[in-house]
């Protein structure tokens, strides 16, 4: 299957804007064997399947990542 190179995430973030973090495909899956997407800080991690539905990755311990308000493919 061909997946996209990058998503970008939003994120609700109450003092300021939503919050937009891109994630790039790396060469990872997750527990649904879809492919681990992930920001350039490594921080944010996501599953995201073909269908676009998005299973976030907690990158540290103690982490309890949000899940995204969207999820928009930004290059195929």
């Amino acid at each position: 299957m061909d997946y996209p190179e990058t998503y970008e995430l939003v994120f609700h973030a109450a003092a300021v804007e939503d919050d937009a973090v891109l994630v790039h495909r790396t060469d990872r899956s997750g527990a649904g064997g879809y492919p681990i997407y992930q920001d350039e800080t490594g921080i944010v991690r996501a599953e995201i399947s073909a269908d676009g539905e998005v299973r976030m990755v907690a990158s540290g311990g103690h982490q309890s990542p949000d899940a995204p308000l969207a999820v928009r493919c930004v290059r195929r």
